[in-house]
């Protein structure tokens, strides 16, 4: 018999959390080198305490000391950092020598830093656009309420996917005005003329259509493109291009022109670029790896690695003194004046004290993932080449870190070497064995493979298992479907696919 009811039940458990500076250190780990920046700014905005310290009023570190090696040494072996103090009075006088965030010194012309303060210029959207075109077409009232319809149903590619009765049905229902289902069409089909030609097409084919027709070229060629894509669609996906030289009567010479048409055509009409995204996607490496040979044949490999971490945009922080005096006040003064501001300032000062902790700890981290990495790969960082295969807990085992704690270091984080700008995820890879016994990573048969395919015949590309036999003939033990894997991780299609006329 089933028995239901409520009961009450205690249970006890262990549970660890995190506290607030080791989640404010594990938000700072993951943010890419822009994205601190604005941390940074942000946190000196709503924190008084917090400030920039002037690199030209800063007293310097005299690189000629004897003590500035020990400092030296010191900060190479990365010792933990000290925990934030606890206790109600605060040491002001280790806060001031021990509170300063010694970024690399920075600068920029104030040129650079007016334009970065100008607000973005203004573009028109797609739809703004297109708006303005249908306003020249002396639409109807009625077709105007269809273009509207049509316009506010445009996917991200331009294309218009509904069908003619579900605006039919719209506009009946939100204005009480009936319209034809020709209607909407003869709009659509005058919509799709404008600029960009081929917007809101129902599919791809009538888009290529669309375009063929309007485009400038040979006639003649034009025609031909046009019936292909109208009549010979299912041929031309699966680049039949005996059917099609048959069906269509030409050559090889003019189906390579009615190809080279169709590909310089707009498949995604819809898919434009905004200028101010266009300009603001740009990569900041948020490290610099190069090699330094020991001399000019180094043949033994004594040289040795430089690796810098990107703080170009970090300026030096520090504790305000100012309020170092206020504090002195205070204690000068009757014990329990003004405990709200006491009170204020002690909670100012342990945030910034964090802060900077954070920042300190973060760059020792990263710079303990990155040597690590490099030495991991020291073969790729020398040549360009040679990549070993690599997993997040073969580095999280040699910094003693947890696998998640690399895992953020290595999100969004990219390295400058003489052989281009690379994500680090790029140097982490599954490993493969080779028939002489021999680790390899994957992204070197990928590489391979890569390289292959584009050195086929393009008339007769070759298939995944003659992919496959080539590998193996090199030393790669792979199977066929491994193979098809790397190769749509490639973003490579099928042999059928492949196929070009020469």
């Amino acid at each position: 018999m089933l028995k239901t009811g409520q009961n009450i039940s205690q249970k006890q458990s262990l549970q660890q959390k995190l506290s607030p500076q080791q989640i404010q250190f594990v938000k700072l780990l993951q943010l890419p080198t822009l994205g601190l920046e604005q941390r940074v700014k942000q946190e000196m905005e709503t924190n008084p305490v917090l400030e920039e310290a002037d690199p030209l009023i800063e007293e310097r570190i005299d690189l000629e000391d004897p003590e500035w090696e020990v400092k030296k040494e010191r900060d190479e072996d990365e010792p933990e950092i000290d925990p934030v103090d606890q206790n109600e009075e605060i040491d002001w006088e280790s806060f001031l020598h021990n509170t300063e965030y010694d970024g690399v010194n920075y600068s920029y012309s104030s040129g650079d830093e007016e334009w970065r303060d100008l607000p973005n210029p203004y573009h028109e959207s797609l739809l703004e656009e297109l708006e303005q075109q249908v306003s020249l077409l002396n639409f109807s009232d009625e077709e105007m309420l269809i273009s509207d319809q049509i316009l506010g149903s445009l996917d991200e590619d331009g294309y218009f996917r509904r069908d003619a009765e579900a605006v039919v049905d719209n506009i009946a229902f939100n204005h009480g005005v009936l319209v034809k289902k020709e209607q909407v069409e003869s709009v659509r089909k005058r919509i799709q003329s404008l600029d960009p030609l081929g917007i809101a097409s129902k599919d791809l084919q009538d888009c290529l259509v669309c375009q063929v027709k309007h485009t400038d070229g040979d006639r003649r060629i034009r025609e031909i493109a046009a019936e292909l894509l109208e009549n010979e669609w299912d041929a031309f996906e699966k680049k039949h291009f005996e059917k099609l030289k048959s069906r269509l009567n030409i050559d090889d010479n003019d189906l390579k022109r009615v190809f080279s048409l169709v590909k310089s055509l707009n498949p995604r009409p819809g898919a434009v670029i905004n200028k101010d995204e266009e300009n603001r996607h740009f990569i900041e490496p948020d490290f610099e790896v190069w090699y330094e040979p020991a001399d000019e044949d180094d043949v033994n490999g004594d040289g040795e690695f430089v690796i810098r971490l990107n703080q170009r945009n970090m300026p030096p922080l520090r504790i305000s003194p100012e309020y170092k005096q206020m504090w002195d006040s205070m204690k000068k003064g009757k014990k329990n004046e003004d405990p709200q501001a006491k009170k204020f300032i002690k909670e100012k000062v342990e945030s910034a004290q964090w802060f900077i902790d954070s920042i300190r700890q973060r760059q020792q981290t990263l710079m303990k993932t990155m040597r690590t990495i490099v030495a991991l790969q020291e073969e790729f960082f020398k040549h360009g080449e040679g990549l070993r295969p690599m997993i997040l807990k073969d580095v999280a085992e040699k910094i003693e870190m947890d696998i998640s704690t690399v895992s953020r270091v290595v999100n969004s984080k990219y390295v400058q070497t003489h052989f281009g700008v690379f994500e680090l995820k790029y140097f982490f890879s599954e490993g493969l064995e080779t028939e002489s016994g021999e680790d390899v990573s994957s992204r070197e048969v990928k590489k391979i493979l890569e390289d292959v395919i584009a050195s086929e015949n393009k008339r007769k590309p070759l298939s995944d298992q003659a992919l496959t036999d080539i590998l193996k003939e090199k030393g790669f033990k792979v199977a066929r479907r491994t193979v098809s894997k790397y190769r749509e991780s490639l973003n490579l299609p099928v042999a059928r696919l492949r196929k070009q006329i020469i």
